[in-house]
């Protein structure tokens, strides 16, 4: 019976790193705006940070769809892996940038 050898590249550990960490952050933003939404009618100070949660939640959730594609083009050989990946890298530097431009 013909063995194949299974490797692993950096950049794909790399990319399941940012997929991972993306997909907990993704669903810590939704669990958190979930709350907020039930309780703002308690607490109408949530109320005020629903439309920065939302704006982080679709960030997140556009991050994660692009980290899963990316993942899957490296793991799977395809030849729009390299697209994939430039756009990961891409949103996650948005997602550097929109942070950075929050914090005043």
């Amino acid at each position: 019976m013909k063995t194949r050898e299974i490797t692993v590249r950096p950049l794909t550990v790399l990319t399941g790193i940012v997929l991972g960490s993306s997909a907990a952050t993704t669903f810590g933003l939704a669990a958190t705006l979930v709350v907020f939404l039930v309780l703002s009618g308690e607490y109408p100070q949530f109320r005020s940070e629903l439309p920065m949660l939302v704006r982080y939640l679709v960030v997140f959730v556009g991050l994660t769809g692009l980290a899963a594609l990316g993942f899957l083009g490296l793991a799977k050989d395809r030849p729009w892996r390299l697209w994939a990946q430039a756009g990961m890298w891409a949103s996650l530097a948005a997602v550097a940038a929109l942070y950075w431009s929050t914090r005043s």
